[in-house]
């Protein structure tokens, strides 16, 4: 036969129920809070103070050396002498992968601005010239070599 013996606890265990609560109320209770009251969550409209100054990039300009032509403005570049490879950037600019591949042609740009010419194209202001250059997706990037008998990429 086994015996079974019940244990009263000397204390009351804390309700975690928000219907039926003790004595103590939720803001009291050493589960929710600790004994130094720092709160988990902020809720504070102050601006938060910075430890250090916020990352700079690695090239910052005032201005854009990636510049945003027209189609005929792209086609007198292009017959023109030049001695350097032009890279054309079709993009939108409700497209996020466009704003990212920006990000990055800026940079190439400041890298490379004395060995390659770096434009962009606005597919949605021009639709035609991005149909005739059989632009399927965005962003999209050609490479046209400074040798009139190669090929665009």
């Amino acid at each position: 036969m086994a015996l079974l013996q019940i244990h009263t606890l000397p204390h009351q265990i804390p309700s975690l129920s928000p219907i039926v609560s003790s004595s103590k109320t939720h803001s009291q209770n050493s589960l929710f809070f600790s004994t130094t009251k720092v709160r988990p969550f902020s809720l504070s409209t102050q601006p938060r103070k910075l430890l250090c100054k916020p990352p700079l990039g690695k090239y910052v300009r005032e201005d854009y050396l990636v510049k945003k032509m027209s189609s005929q403005e792209i086609e007198e570049l292009v017959r023109g002498e030049r001695r350097v490879p032009i890279i054309i950037d079709f993009y939108a600019t409700w497209c996020g992968p466009c704003i990212l591949m920006a990000q990055e042609l800026e940079m190439l740009a400041v890298e490379y601005e004395k060995n390659a010419i770096i434009v962009k194209v606005d597919t949605d202001e021009e639709h035609q010239f991005a149909q005739d250059m059989q632009v399927r997706g965005l962003p999209t990037l050609f490479f046209i070599s400074p040798d009139p008998n190669k090929e665009a990429i």
